[in-house]
């Protein structure tokens, strides 16, 4: 038997995701019918419904604002550590001196 092909990345924009998170709260439908009828992954419907209940605060855990800071954290600390590590390797003699650094205004 051959192996299914992997579906290709897809992204959605957050108002299309909202009226989805919408039907599957209506109760109407289930989150697995919901997922059928716009040929979505019942997985990727289930974990816009949690992020929507935790963004309303009905769920615990960080919400999206609070992702996307810490997304936002983390690649500026990413970024520091590649610029120190980067002074760290070049000669003695060529790396600034901190304490001719002028200091800030307080």
């Amino acid at each position: 038997m051959g192996k299914k092909k992997p579906r290709p990345r897809r992204s959605f924009t957050p108002e299309f995701k909202s009226e989805i998170v919408d039907l599957c709260r209506t109760g109407d439908r289930s989150v697995g019918q919901v997922a059928k009828d716009f040929d979505l992954t019942g997985t990727a419907v289930r974990d816009w419904v949690k992020q929507a209940e935790t963004d309303a605060r009905e769920r615990d855990g960080p919400t999206s604002d609070e992702r996307e800071e810490l997304a936002r954290l983390q690649r500026e600390n990413r970024r520091l550590r590649e610029d120190v590590d980067i002074l760290n390797r070049a000669p003695a003699d060529q790396r600034p001196d901190p304490r001719s650094t002028p200091s800030r205004p307080r």
